[in-house]
């Protein structure tokens, strides 16, 4: 059955469903009152019901119109995304990108990036899918997420791993405990207290069990969590002292925590970018994923200019 209506009687009718007014719906589509009036008619006759109730004060939808304009919106929202998409800028104007992330990394660091970027891209929603290093590297391989930020993937072949930065391990402590007042800290310095370390499911467990296995004496944990932001919630309850990336930690303004640099040995972990090798993604995912990089990048051109 052919079509007996297009493009701008949809739009047309659109318009005067949102502002309820024949002349301010004419102007907005920019065509004259008498030339809008034919086209909601041949809408209309189209379709063979009767989508305005109209007096000459004031114009309502039917119950049928009301559920068209619904039907409309929702086709010349789609219509746009794709239009803008097929035009390589939807990324700039619209879209929405699933991020997958190891909760280590979402808090403090993230969250920082995606709240930048969404005020230089307000109209691109974000996700952000926290998970196990190994979910993360699941949800990625599978496209349930765009791309992922992790600090295991560098090995998988079937993904692309692109470095951000070093995240060093740190102690995280109250700002009221001994070990607060240190420059640095060993890691047999941590056996004296009360010790709160992940628990052997965690990706960060395993990077640490295998980073100080020669190392004689270790903090023994008197309290395990799942998630790394789990262990900083109970430091600043008083229940101990933990060890956890850099990243994971707030700013030097938080008012209960502190973090003091590991050593003996330095233990770090590379987090990076990781996508699906081979495949291409949306302009939002691509804009995302390459804003990533861009404040990556920033914070080691600050580093290296740091005053001498």
């Amino acid at each position: 059955m052919a079509i007996a209506f297009d493009l701008n009687d949809l739009q047309a009718f659109r318009a005067v469903a949102e502002l309820g007014n024949f002349r301010r719906a004419a102007e907005a589509v920019h065509i004259s009152q008498p030339a809008f009036s034919r086209r909601i008619e041949k809408l209309e006759e189209a379709l063979g019901v009767r989508l305005l109730d109209r007096t000459t004060r004031r114009v309502s939808l039917t119950a049928v119109g009301r559920d068209f304009a619904r039907k409309v919106q929702t086709l010349l929202d789609d219509l746009d995304g794709t239009l803008l998409a097929m035009q390589g800028i939807a990324g700039h104007r619209m879209g929405e990108v699933t991020v997958a992330c190891v909760p280590s990394t979402v808090y403090y660091y993230a969250a920082q990036v995606v709240q930048r970027f969404r005020d230089r891209y307000p109209k691109i929603r974000v996700k952000l899918h926290d998970a196990s290093a190994n979910e993360v590297l699941g949800v990625v391989v599978r496209g349930e997420a765009d791309f992922g930020l992790n600090f295991i993937g560098s090995q998988e072949p079937d993904l692309h791993f692109m470095p951000l930065r070093e995240d060093r391990f740190v102690a995280a402590c109250r700002r009221d405990h001994p070990l607060a007042r240190k420059r640095r800290v060993a890691w047999a310095d941590l056996a004296d207290h009360d010790f709160i370390a992940v628990t052997q499911s965690s990706g960060n467990r395993l990077l640490l069990d295998q980073a100080l296995a020669g190392v004689a004496r270790r903090p023994v944990a008197v309290c395990e969590a799942q998630h790394v932001t789990t262990l900083l919630g109970m430091v600043e309850a008083g229940l101990g002292v933990a060890a956890v990336p850099a990243m994971a930690m707030p700013g030097r303004d938080h008012p209960l925590l502190v973090s003091v640099p590991l050593d003996e040995p330095v233990v770090t972990r590379r987090v990076g970018l990781i996508r699906r090798n081979g495949r291409t993604l949306a302009p939002a995912a691509q804009q995302l994923y390459d804003f990533f990089a861009e404040m990556a990048q920033n914070k080691r051109g600050t580093q290296v200019r740091k005053p001498s």
